[in-house]
């Protein structure tokens, strides 16, 4: 990813809680017909050996094919390499959101966004025994904050099963990890704050990318 020095953000801790927060990314890997693309939520684990995504998609969909086992040596030569995109919040910036337009009038619009690419290696399982402990922890999570969580064993066991036979698991060995925090850093001080009050005044999305600023400036 092109990400000249004002932008780049290089930190695990913030990255990680990006990717957690954003949860739904691109796999992106090629394979015997070329690029292939899936969109899948990502469940986002630290171990021993690194980071790991964990993820699911229809058995029907060939991309799984091109992965190796899960239960290959971890060095197989034929490992694929991925990427996943988390695409974060964005917003247009006017040129009539900096200062400096009144001065001299010598400013464009731009775009301003948090992106982040996880690198590593594909790998699918067809373990039920996977597959349950992936629904489970995916699906509790979010349900946690109801009022009355549904959970995967509220379902029929032979339903669920039957379910499961109709998915494949996918995991992402996370090799390299790098974000892009492009929030008008090298503007000046003037219009970085004018940045600010455009965005939050702009969408959601837009208060999201001021907060961001500000987290950023500590």
């Amino acid at each position: 990813m092109y990400r000249p020095a004002h932008f780049q953000e290089d930190r695990t801790e913030i990255l990680l809680a990006a990717v957690r927060d954003i949860r739904f990314g691109a796999i992106v890997s090629h394979g015997a017909g070329g690029l292939q693309v899936t969109h899948v939520p990502c469940v986002a684990k630290e171990t021993a050996t690194g980071i790991v995504l964990e993820t699911h998609i229809a058995r029907a969909n060939p991309h799984w094919q091109s992965a190796t086992s899960i239960d290959a040596a971890l060095d197989a030569e034929d490992a694929p390499e991925a990427v996943v995109i988390f695409q974060g919040p964005q917003e247009y910036i006017s040129p009539s959101f900096y200062p400096s337009k009144a001065e001299h009038g010598k400013v464009v619009p731009t775009w301003t966004y948090i992106a982040i690419h996880a690198h590593g290696t594909l790998r699918h399982t067809e373990d039920p025994e996977w597959l349950l402990r992936h629904l489970n922890e995916m699906t509790d999570e979010k349900e946690a904050p109801r009022e009355k969580p549904w959970a995967v064993n509220d379902a029929p066991d032979r339903y669920i099963e039957a379910r499961m036979r109709g998915i494949v698991g996918l995991s992402i060995a996370v090799e390299r990890l790098e974000g892009s925090w492009k929030l008008n850093q090298n503007k000046s001080e003037d219009d970085q704050a004018g940045t600010v009050a455009g965005l939050e005044e702009a969408s959601a999305m837009g208060a999201e990318l001021a907060e961001a600023w500000r987290v950023r400036r500590g």
